[in-house]
């Protein structure tokens, strides 16, 4: 049986951290500090995985014997891509344009095996629902800081959560991560997904 690589996962977002450790994954975590800009903007699904190719290039540079993981989200609402918001305003008026509206959330994923410099790269996509949420509920939570740290302006996970009222799809990729596209991708690149299940974080 071939020896199972390390898991590095090319993102500094918690979210994206706490998912894998839930589903009973142990991966390291390596900031790959790619500027986001130098990518110019494409079709959703195209341009997420560009940057989560870019990511996961950086950081398994610097990895042997590892399956380095990067990922990249954006919220496309009426045909436009939506990162994290630019300020405070941005956020409330992003708020107001998705309340009781739809988005998509795109997540594009890079894999790369290291031990034989081999990729892949996939996108998936979720439809989110806003709720009607009101001018007081969008400043309350806009007030929190959540919203600037997150594509989109929201979260699934967080205090965010209940002013999503739906999703088509897979919620894991909301958050940032697709844990049954990730499983494919593993299984693409010769690796079974619970071979990396590994001790559990303390406290689980």
């Amino acid at each position: 049986m071939a020896r199972v690589p390390r898991l590095v996962l090319a993102s500094a977002s918690p979210a994206r951290l706490k998912t894998l450790q839930d589903a009973g994954l142990s991966p390291e975590v390596v900031v790959s500090g790619v500027d986001e800009d130098q990518v110019p903007i494409t079709g959703p699904a195209d341009y997420t995985m560009k940057l989560a190719q870019l990511k996961a290039v950086a950081v398994a540079s610097g990895q042997k014997q590892a399956l380095v993981v990067g990922c990249d989200s954006m919220l496309a609402l009426d045909g436009e891509l939506l990162g994290k918001p630019s300020s405070e305003a941005d956020a409330v008026e992003r708020w107001k344009r998705m309340r009781g509206r739809s988005g998509v959330l795109h997540t594009g994923h890079c894999v790369i095996d290291t031990q034989r410099e081999v990729w892949l790269a996939r996108s998936a996509a979720t439809q989110v629902r806003f709720a009607h949420v009101s001018d007081e509920e969008i400043a309350a939570y806009v007030a929190t800081g959540e919203p600037a740290a997150v594509a989109g302006a929201f979260t699934l996970d967080g205090l965010g959560g209940a002013f999503v009222s739906g999703v088509t799809g897979d919620p894991h990729n909301v958050v940032g991560i697709s844990l049954p596209l990730l499983r494919l991708m593993f299984d693409e690149l010769g690796f079974t997904w619970t071979d990396f299940w590994g001790k559990r974080p303390p406290g689980r």
